[in-house]
């Protein structure tokens, strides 16, 4: 059991590294018709850019049922990939945009530095203009105005 989790916390971080990627070549790349959406007023409750939680569960999802049918380490894989989506709507969608509504505001210095990142980001509205793209992590040589 110890690989196992081992495995899911290791996987989770990994997923760190994939959305940051994931978000600077492919959502701010070929797939930018989808994610602009995120990049612009929201009309409405959803977005076009909220395909991208659809297309990042499948890999989850697959994971999952193979690993579960097959007795393999897939299942611990699917399992990591799946614990990075709540942590993530928690951090981008809660918190920084407040899809949900919440009054609690956040004081620790990670928080503030990780909202500010997220402003930064959404600074622009341009494909090829913005900076910082991971989503729990900020490297520390990013120069925020905090």
């Amino acid at each position: 059991m110890f690989v196992n989790i081992l495995i899911v916390l290791i996987v989770f971080l990994i997923m760190e590294g994939v959305a940051f990627y994931t978000h600077k070549y492919v959502m701010h790349g070929y797939l930018w018709y989808l994610h602009k959406s995120h990049h612009r007023p929201r009309e409405g409750m959803f977005e076009k850019n909220d395909w991208f939680a659809v297309l990042f569960a499948i890999p989850s999802i697959l994971c999952i049922y193979s690993g579960y049918h097959n007795d393999t380490v897939l299942l611990w894989v699917g399992v990591g990939i799946a614990c990075y989506c709540p942590a993530y709507f928690i951090f981008h969608d809660i918190i920084v945009h407040r899809r949900i509504k919440i009054k609690y505001k956040f004081s620790s210095r990670y928080m503030k530095r990780m909202i500010r990142a997220h402003q930064l980001h959404h600074s622009t509205s341009e494909k090829d203009d913005a900076l910082s793209f991971g989503f729990l992590y900020v490297p520390k040589g990013l120069k925020l105005g905090i």
